[in-house]
């Protein structure tokens, strides 16, 4: 059974234990029509070689204490027997955080990992599912989940979890020109 608990950023060390890198064997290319103007398509293509990615090279968990304040946060850990299974960061009304756009009515999924083992046995969408109530119950209108179009597992997970694909960003990452931003929705309210 899937326990999931919640904590202050004390934890930022036993959070960091559970590893987020995974294989990228596919990734979605944005394919524009008419330069845009007629939309847009992903298209899942292969890569070849497949590569590890592992977003706690880019950024350790230990710097979020120097880049954010962290007061308003939660910090979620999955334990099943006890032991850590995974791990998600919930910000909430934090001044730092530009995804926030300075609104205290939305949350963003900063972070959710699953440890390799437990991968597709549920611990994911229980993270998912207490940080949605988590945010609902500070009166979001919604959730906001930043992933790239290499982590085509992510993308195929945040659908399934109710989340809508509400920005594009080709740009965003200077450092990584391959990669794009994929911004997730999951609403509370009903349009």
């Amino acid at each position: 059974m899937i326990s999931i608990e919640e904590h202050g950023p004390d934890i930022l060390e036993e959070y960091a234990r559970t590893p987020i890198r995974f294989q990228v064997n596919e990734y979605f290319e944005i394919v524009l029509k008419d330069q845009g103007l007629e939309g847009m398509e992903l298209v899942l293509r292969e890569v070849d070689p497949p590569y590890i990615k592992d977003y706690d090279v880019f950024e350790p968990i230990i710097s979020w204490r120097e880049q954010f304040d962290l007061s308003n946060w939660v910090f979620l850990l999955a334990k099943i027997d006890g032991e850590n299974v995974g791990a998600a960061a919930v910000a909430y009304d934090t001044k730092d955080v530009n995804m926030l756009q300075g609104r205290d009515d939305i949350t963003v999924l900063w972070d959710i990992r699953v440890a390799p083992s437990y991968r597709g046995k549920g611990v994911g969408s229980a993270l998912f599912k207490h940080a949605a109530e988590w945010s609902r119950d500070r009166n979001c209108k919604f959730m906001k989940v930043e992933t790239q179009n290499i982590n085509v597992p992510a993308c195929r997970f945040y659908a399934k979890q109710g989340c809508h694909l509400g920005a594009i960003d080709m740009y965003a990452y200077p450092d990584f020109q391959a990669e794009a931003c994929l911004m997730w929705y999951l609403p509370f309210y009903s349009r």
